[in-house]
């Protein structure tokens, strides 16, 4: 209402100030029409760049907010899964030691250990013992002990005083 009452009030000052006149400011309406108002455009943007930047923070806020506990998630999965990794192999382990405990109970095994490891020999028997670097010296007991890995190459001692030869010299 109140631009139809600035635009009659616009053309009655016009017809008082002539033809001439009136062309002239209607050119300078029509081009003041015609071009964006740089008030509006700007207020617009503006608006529109407040709404952007507000979404931005609330998306950020979002993002930093669902991060710690996320990651925590996602820790937590890797965790379980590798207790569950270790609980697998302390079953399987299990599993041989009970295996190995079955093993002992049975007679003949033990015996058949007592002979090849600690060289025993049954009453009446006679047991020969080659010497080390003797041909044939143990020669089918240690080489099948050694590649089951229930013989060391070498005795203990040798090992132990061997570390505490090493241990004296600088490096």
């Amino acid at each position: 209402m109140a631009a139809q009452r600035d635009r009659f009030s616009t053309a009655t000052r016009l017809r008082a100030l002539g033809e001439q006149a009136a062309a002239r400011v209607y050119r300078a309406q029509s081009r003041r029409l015609a071009r964006p108002r740089r008030g509006g455009g700007q207020q617009r943007r503006g608006r529109l760049t407040g709404r952007a930047a507000l979404l931005a923070l609330v998306v950020c806020s979002l993002v930093v907010a669902l991060a710690y506990p996320l990651r925590q998630y996602v820790q937590q999965r890797s965790e379980i899964s590798e207790q569950r990794r270790l609980a697998r192999e302390a079953a399987d382990r299990v599993e041989e030691l009970r295996d190995a405990k079955a093993r002992w109970q049975d007679d003949a095994y033990v015996e058949r250990q007592a002979r090849e490891r600690l060289r025993y020999v049954r009453p009446g028997e006679i047991g020969y013992v080659l010497p080390d670097g003797a041909p044939g010296a143990n020669a089918g007991t240690d080489e099948r002990l050694r590649t089951r890995g229930t013989l060391a190459p070498r005795p203990w001692h040798q090992n132990l005083w061997d570390g505490v030869d090493r241990a004296d010299r600088p490096r």
